[in-house]
């Protein structure tokens, strides 16, 4: 989560229920059609009923809760597409705001130094939570400097914070791919080269959509390495 500044702010106990519900349901510890009641998630957790709520109402957005009337809520099957669609949507819009952002010379490159410097640190010590609280705040830069309210709107929309959880768990990239990947785009931002950013922004999300595909068309030889590969 980030603060108003675009600075990283402690998780919120919402935000520690919702990813904590995520890890469950994708991990299979939560099966689709199980009942969350939520009294008893705010027992395991150790909290009031508040936040739990909140936590829910989220997981709704992400479609992997349901609420029905006088049945309460619960978990939905997991569907991986649906993760990996988001990237396709992000990376439409963060390419509009990426040529919108350096066209009015306005992206925060040292704020994005700062951040690729976090992912470095979080790689290092294994934290995949708080590496993708700072890959978020990265794009979340060059969202806010294009300057175009409805589509900063229509991306905070997609609850970037959660689906990055949610893909890292999923998809299981080797951390310092993950830096190293942020690093590389953020210095041909630095170039000023508009068309070069612009194209390496797209390509950057299309390949964490793990398609069979490229955003061309053409058939990738080379998917998203994952921690496993990279141990063999």
């Amino acid at each position: 989560m980030t603060n108003p500044t675009g600075h990283l702010s402690r998780p919120t106990l919402s935000d520690g229920i919702r990813d904590g519900l995520v890890e469950m349901i994708v991990s299979g510890r939560l099966r689709a059609g199980e009942r969350l009641v939520e009294t008893r998630i705010a027992a395991d957790f150790g909290t009031s009923q508040a936040p739990v709520r909140e936590a829910l109402r989220e997981l709704e957005g992400l479609g992997l809760v349901e609420s029905r009337p006088r049945r309460g809520r619960h978990v939905l099957p997991f569907v991986e597409q649906t993760i990996r669609e988001a990237y396709v949507v992000r990376a439409a819009l963060e390419e509009t705001a990426t040529r919108l952002a350096m066209l009015s010379g306005k992206l925060p490159l040292e704020a994005m130094r700062e951040d690729v410097a976090e992912m470095r640190r979080c790689a290092a010590a294994g934290d995949v939570r708080a590496i993708g609280l700072a890959s978020t705040s990265f794009h979340r830069h060059v969202v806010r400097a294009g300057r175009n309210f409805l589509l900063e709107r229509a991306w905070e929309a997609l609850q970037i914070e959660a689906r990055t959880a949610i893909a890292l768990m999923v998809l299981k990239p080797d951390l310092t791919h993950v830096a190293d990947e942020h690093a590389d785009l953020l210095t041909v931002l630095e170039t000023g080269d508009v068309e070069a950013a612009c194209l390496h922004t797209r390509s950057h999300q299309w390949a964490y959509a793990d398609l069979p595909h490229d955003m061309h068309g053409a058939a990738r030889t080379i998917r998203f390495p994952t921690e496993t590969a990279a141990q063999t």
